[in-house]
């Protein structure tokens, strides 16, 4: 049983002041697989201080050092991916082909970082004024259990790229991954205190980050609730905030598309990360007119949808993250059938042949309305809400009723049709016939679901702040 018993701080792996153990699980039979030892407020304003004590040589240094660091962050954790792939399946069950996904990211958005801080315009004119992108100071970074090593990878390249240091409060429920990523970036050999992370909860060390006065910036991923309360925590000392929270995304499903065609696409999105995921599309608009049609072509190919083993080369939807995660799952597909909405398939409980873990069935509700709680609410799970729309105008009015504005799929024969819709859904993201991801292109939510862009040169500015400088006319440059 791995027991981590060391988090990062100026460099070094020390000792936490905090005493709290916290149990790590294997999602797909339960058991207790390590044990992580959780820092406290205490250790918080330690690394803060170190981050704060590394800024100034480090928000110095040129485009060239940064790459170098970069380079060597990149090759660290690329020699790590297999074990990386080892405790995800074990630490969080994604299936394999999710699985190695999230093993090879972190080393591609550092790589994607790099490449941005290449090209990268941190001086320009304006008119006869100069204006000079200034790193904004400490960063913290407070990333999920859904795909911790590849938002602890993204957001530290960026941050650090732009010329800030960092605290890091990765999820207590991803330790294991943190572990891996911690020594893949001490092998790096930044300078210390450049980077600093502290397992903890979000209400202890969390909390500490969003509202200590050398915090200049915070980057968060997770649930709205908690994004919500960090713009209130942050608000005293005017934190920077970038905030990529949840969704309820939909699956525009246009009357001339071919379901056949369409519904890998459709049931991809929706199960996405095993359900737990902030873009899946949940909510799937189809025209009430080839409603009975849809139900048939969904019910046909979400029964060759497996959900088990994440071990198995054949299985899509792995386990749910935890014990609650797994009931809270369960409490919706309840509330969906006592709401009225009908049961496509899947249903409660596990699948057939599945004992224990964390396990749900691919679930598809229909005959439901867009005023039903399994349609506004994010479920995080492998639970699909299929809406019927009377014409366009009708499915752009009921892909844009909710509170949420991360991503959004458009699917259809007609491409012009199709972005017509695309335009005008209140969406961070929109893809229109396709599931792929550009990462030069920004990232991030309207109302709901954040504040800010992730990704690209947009998710570099949000860790700058622009400095305008007008010197004397005809005065000497240097």
């Amino acid at each position: 049983m791995d027991r981590i018993e060391r988090i990062y701080i100026n460099g070094e792996f020390v000792a936490p002041h905090g005493q709290e153990w916290f149990d790590l699980h294997n999602p797909s039979t339960e058991e207790v697989i390590g044990q992580v030892l959780l820092g406290d407020a205490h250790d918080a304003r330690r690394a803060i201080a170190a981050a704060k004590a590394a800024f100034p040589a480090w928000s110095r240094t040129t485009r060239e050092e940064r790459v170098a660091a970069l380079k060597r962050m990149h090759r660290a954790v690329v020699a790590r991916e297999d074990r990386l792939m080892e405790v995800i399946l074990e630490e969080y069950g994604a299936p394999s082909v999710r699985g190695r996904w999230m093993a090879t990211y972190p080393a591609a958005v550092i790589e994607q970082a790099i490449e941005v801080l290449e090209s990268f315009a941190f001086e320009e004119q304006a008119g006869t004024a100069r204006v000079i992108q200034t790193p904004v100071g400490v960063a913290g970074l407070i990333t999920p259990w859904n795909s911790n090593a590849g938002f602890i990878c993204n957001k530290l390249a960026t941050a650090l790229a732009a010329g800030c240091t960092v605290v890091i409060k990765p999820s207590e429920m991803s330790a294991l991954q943190t572990q891996v990523i911690a020594e893949a970036l001490h092998d790096a050999a930044l300078p210390p205190g450049v980077f600093n992370i502290v397992n903890g909860r979000g209400d202890v060390v969390g909390e500490e980050i969003a509202r200590h006065p050398d915090i200049a910036k915070i980057s968060f991923t997770g649930s709205s609730a908690v994004g919500e309360h960090l713009v209130t925590a942050g608000a005293a000392t005017m934190k920077r905030v970038t905030l990529e929270l949840g969704g309820k995304s939909p699956t525009v499903v246009l009357e001339d598309a071919d379901f056949a065609g369409v519904m890998p696409l459709v049931l991809q999105a929706g199960f996405a990360n095993s359900g737990q995921a902030c873009i899946a599309g949940t909510r799937i608009l189809v025209p009430r007119a080839r409603l009975i049609e849809f139900e048939q072509a969904a019910r046909e190919a979400v029964s060759h949808v497996k959900s088990g083993d994440p071990s198995e080369a054949d299985t899509d939807i792995g386990p749910m993250v935890s014990a609650k995660q797994w009931e809270r799952v369960q409490s919706y597909i309840r509330l969906g059938q006592a709401e009225g909405a009908k049961l496509l398939a899947g249903g409660e409980g596990r699948p057939e042949g599945l004992d224990r873990g964390w396990f749900v069935k691919p679930t598809i509700f229909t005959g439901a309305t867009n005023q039903m709680r399994i349609a506004r609410e994010e479920i995080f799970g492998p639970v699909l809400t299929v809406i019927p729309y009377e014409d366009e105008a009708d499915a752009i009015a009921i892909a844009n009723d909710t509170r949420y504005g991360l991503s959004a799929l458009v699917l259809g024969k007609d491409s012009v049709r199709c972005e017509r819709v695309a335009r005008q859904i209140d969406s961070g993201r929109v893809l229109v016939n396709t599931l792929s991801h550009e990462p030069r292109a920004p990232f991030g939510g309207f109302k709901h679901s954040g504040l800010g862009r992730e990704m690209g040169r947009w998710g570099m500015n949000a860790y700058l702040e622009p400095k305008t400088l007008l010197m004397e006319s005809g005065a000497s440059r240097r």
